[in-house]
């Protein structure tokens, strides 16, 4: 980039991502009398998963026992590697900022006797009210501007620079601090709102040597129409389930364990909401996921007597627990001024080795888009002057333009783009998890890593896309080398090697490096570790 072509803004902080997290974070920023921009490869309000949907939270009173026993019992789903500190911060910030939003015009369903239910957002609503708070605290809002690379000093993380999807050209924001708040990576699964979610976050943290967290626990797929994307699966309770010849796999009620995928490893599964058996009940579950229906009423089809094809989309490090490693409370990485909030840092203080998806990853990115936009705000401003005289580099290595590339040589990013997909969406791969199929697959994964050499198409789509492909390669390959370290069965991890928890692996599993990937072990203090 020549600094004529490049559109230039000065900040205190720069959030990257516009999902709930980076807006949390952006607004946490202001509030300290910081100047905030945030960029966003999509429109901040409408990108991301949540922004289609609603979403469940982690709202109970301010009643001791109550919590105490809502965290005692994740802290033991965690697979004990959660911190119950860390569950009690994010009850404790969630009961705050949902007050916040209800001044700010959310409307919540109310109960019988007119008392606020907390405990759900409408996607929509939701994010079109923190659009509306962000822009209301000062933050400038930089929309399809897609973050290509970070901007480094001996110093630390100093800014970024992107690609602006509306004109076509580039910018650079300097910032003392820098929020990552991309969510996590579902490697163009097709998940409703997930296309934006490719690990660039994870990348360029790691290309300043951030370290990882939590890889391993990603193993973690939804139920959708064969034919739609909408990953909201909780309504399939009401179904009975169906090989292609009508037999009956399972007639209704909650899909216990590996069901789901054991069956379509099999064969097609239909599903049918028959035992949603009256007009009322209907009506019910219509009102409360109404995003479910849409495909299917589209294609014609009432699911409540019809049955519909259903497929596993794979939600990677989304609904998985995998992400940048936090050193303290305001969310910092292990990179001075880099910031991590939402899914893009690891949620094992929180979830563990289980999914944090619905309620705990909603409450996870209000609470560590707060702590995270405080904290990046306070480093920023201690530091006492700006980004701007600061002798900055960019730090992109990887998926990037390379003057120095044979120009007939182009990175067929779309090819690598089936073949990473080949690696992670197989159930036979990535869900019934073996050393030999992962060591292979690893391999494979390796050989596509080393072929990322060459020119790169020069329209935007092409640059950003190249990019995207460079952090799914390199996120696959972080996840299946901390899931051959982890010779155990462990909440979303599993080897079947290994069918059993071991208690003696009650750590956490650190991974760093990008073309060598390192690993290590976060032991757990003596007092820490306990034996189910």
């Amino acid at each position: 980039m020549s600094s004529a072509e490049v559109v230039k803004w000065e900040a205190d902080v720069l959030v990257i991502g516009g999902g709930p997290a980076g807006a949390w974070a952006a607004w946490s920023a202001a509030q300290q009398n910081a100047k905030v921009i945030l960029v966003d490869k999509g429109y901040l309000g409408s990108s991301g998963a949540t922004a289609p949907g609603g979403t469940n939270l982690l709202y109970l009173p301010p009643d001791p026992e109550l919590r105490e026993k809502a965290v005692q019992q994740r802290y033991r789903e965690s697979g004990y590697l959660a911190e119950p500190a860390w569950i009690h911060r994010v009850l404790d910030q969630v009961y705050e900022s949902l007050l916040l939003v209800e001044g700010w015009g959310y409307p919540f369903r109310r109960d019988e006797q007119g008392v606020p239910l907390r405990d759900h957002l409408q996607g929509p609503e939701y994010m079109k009210i923190m659009r509306r708070q962000v822009k209301r605290a000062g933050v400038k809002i930089l929309d399809q501007s897609p973050a290509l690379e970070l901007l480094v000093d001996e110093n630390g993380v100093g800014g970024a620079r992107g690609i602006s999807r509306l004109d076509e050209t580039e910018w650079e924001v300097r910032a003392n601090a820098v929020v990552i708040a991309t969510g996590g990576c579902a490697f163009l699964s097709r998940g409703l709102g997930c296309n934006v979610l490719t690990g660039d976050g994870l990348l360029m943290a790691s290309e300043l040597g951030a370290e990882l967290s939590g890889m391993e626990f990603t193993r973690q797929y939804a139920p959708s129409a064969a034919f739609g994307t909408v990953t909201r699966g909780r309504l399939l309770n009401w179904a009975t389930y169906t090989a292609e010849d009508g037999t009956v796999l399972q007639g209704g009620g909650p899909r216990a364990g590996d069901f789901l995928p054991t069956m379509l490893s099999k064969g097609p599964v239909y599903a049918v909401l028959n035992h949603a058996d009256t007009p009322e009940k209907q009506e019910i579950l219509r009102k409360s996921h109404a995003i479910f229906f849409l495909p299917l009423d589209r294609a014609g089809i009432d699911p409540f007597k019809e049955r519909f094809p259903l497929t596993l989309r794979y939600e990677g490090t989304v609904r998985g627990t995998g992400g940048i490693r936090l050193t303290d409370d305001s969310c910092a990485s292990t990179v001075p001024g880099l910031y991590a909030a939402g899914d893009a840092a690891t949620r094992e203080r929180v979830t563990g080795a289980k999914s944090g998806g619905g309620a705990f990853n909603a409450s996870w990115a209000i609470s560590s888009g707060t702590w995270a936009g405080a904290g990046a705000a306070k480093h920023a401003l201690a530091l006492g002057r700006g980004a701007a005289g600061r002798d900055l580099r960019p730090a992109g290595r990887y998926g990037l333009v390379d003057k120095e590339a044979a120009p007939e040589r182009i990175i067929d990013a779309g090819a690598l783009v089936k073949a990473v997909q080949q690696e992670v969406f197989p159930l036979d791969i990535n869900y019934f998890r073996s050393e030999p199929v992962i060591r292979q697959s690893l391999e494979r994964l390796n050989g596509l890593w080393a072929s990322l050499r060459g020119a790169v198409q020069p329209t935007v789509q092409g640059r950003v896309r190249t990019r995207e492909v460079a952090a799914m390669i390199a996120t696959a390959r972080w996840m299946y080398t901390a899931a051959l370290e982890r010779k155990e069965t462990r909440g979303l991890h599993m080897l079947q090697e290994y069918p059993e928890t071991d208690p003696a692996q009650q750590y956490r599993l650190l991974v760093s490096g990008i073309d060598e990937i390192h690993i290590r072990k976060e032991e757990k203090s003596a007092q820490e570790v306990l034996i189910p």
